[in-house]
């Protein structure tokens, strides 16, 4: 395992973190759903064995039954692993008592003394200024609980635009961030880099896209001399092949995933210099032949059918540019059972005389079912 400093903290951090997102789960006699405890501490007990020393959780995860079970998985080696979980401030009132309150119920199911790295979960920059930063609030109870010891570093977790993530980091409060970057999504790359450079932990959330790397691409595994046995591996040795990244979070649902994500997080040198830029320059020409179809802006939006336009001609994308044949696949026949996809046009014209790109919008939507879904019939 490889790790990596955060700052002038003196904390080393595996670059591979455990998200715990995904553990796994069964259905319960009552038709809930229930993670599979044996399991799932399993699972992450094999991860620390690896060398995995960041794990990070939320209230809600796993119909909230997380924090619970990490408790449980942390028994006999809490010394050895940082604990990571998030305050939902846009889900209470924003004063410093639901604040205290939120934290000590976190303490109280992780079985925990103190909370490594305490996030505020999901904020951007209004929410910081009309809910965190006001008298008697969040922010004042996060430092109160600081200087009594029951959270040692202060966080955000981040799904605003890159400039207001650079807004909060110059604020002065905050010692980690963790926010999405991956092969098809690196808006917040100059953000990171910003971070890394006020000497913040970067923490990565999504580096296989949130599922979408995940899926078997010959494009994206072939970007490098020799390619690579998946494209998850791909995905992930992009991320931890960024200097200005601490640690990537995977979600690990079996002791297998455990294995081969450690066994990549372990590559001495992820990628050389030479291949990050190869495979910057392929994914910034393949986005630039992707916007030249359809780039997303969503104006063809609303369709009176209610048809999930960008979201198709999106998969098309994947799918054409990218070779996410399977990911893209699926994703149409989850549209499709929405009776949202191109099955439902009537061919009004509305997304056409919207749409800045001047595409045939119902002619791509067709040909888009005839790709994606093997039981369309125009």
């Amino acid at each position: 395992m490889i790790y990596r400093e955060i700052g002038k903290l003196g904390i080393k951090i595996s670059s591979l973190g455990f998200g715990s997102m995904r553990l796994p789960m069964k259905e319960g006699r009552d038709g809930r759903e229930y993670v599979e405890e044996d399991k799932a501490v399993e699972t992450m007990r094999r991860a620390f064995d690896l060398g995995v020393n960041y794990i990070d959780t939320a209230p809600y995860y796993c119909e909230n039954q997380c924090e619970e079970v990490i408790g449980k998985a942390l028994k006999g080696r809490r010394d050895k692993v940082y604990v990571s979980t998030k305050s939902p401030i846009k889900d209470y009132k924003p004063t410093a008592d639901e604040f205290t309150r939120w934290l000590e119920q976190s303490l109280k199911r992780l079985d925990v003394d103190y909370i490594d790295f305490y996030h505020f979960w999901g904020i951007g920059w209004d929410v910081y200024n009309t809910r965190m930063n006001i008298p008697h609030g969040p922010l004042e109870a996060a430092f109160k609980a600081k200087r009594e010891g029951l959270i040692k570093h202060l966080s955000f977790s981040f799904h605003d635009v890159p400039e207001n993530m650079i807004k909060l980091i110059d604020t002065g409060n905050f010692e980690t961030v963790l926010c999405q970057y991956n092969l098809l999504d690196r808006k917040n790359e100059d953000a990171i880099a910003y971070a890394h450079e006020k000497g913040m932990g970067v923490f990565i959330m999504g580096p296989v896209g949130g599922g979408r790397l995940g899926e078997p691409s010959p494009v994206i595994q072939n970007m490098i001399p020799g390619g690579v046995k998946s494209t998850a591996e791909m995905a992930l040795r992009f991320v931890l092949a960024n200097p200005n990244v601490t640690c990537a979070l995977s979600g690990m649902s079996d002791v297998s995933m455990v294995e081969e994500n450690a066994a990549v997080a372990g590559i001495e040198g992820p990628l050389s210099s030479g291949e990050m830029a190869k495979v910057k320059a392929m994914m910034d020409e393949n986005a630039k032949l992707a916007d030249l179809y359809c780039t997303g802006c969503g104006y063809c939006l609303p369709c009176p059918e209610n048809i999930r336009i960008p979201d198709i001609l999106r998969l098309v994308n994947y799918n054409r540019i990218y070779g996410l044949k399977d990911y893209s696949v699926s994703e149409y026949a989850d549209i499709k059972e929405e009776k949202r996809d191109a099955y439902y046009c009537s061919d009004c014209g509305k997304c056409m005389e919207a749409c800045p790109q001047k595409l045939n919008v119902i002619e791509e939507i067709k040909k888009a079912a005839g790709l994606l879904d093997p039981e369309y019939r125009q």
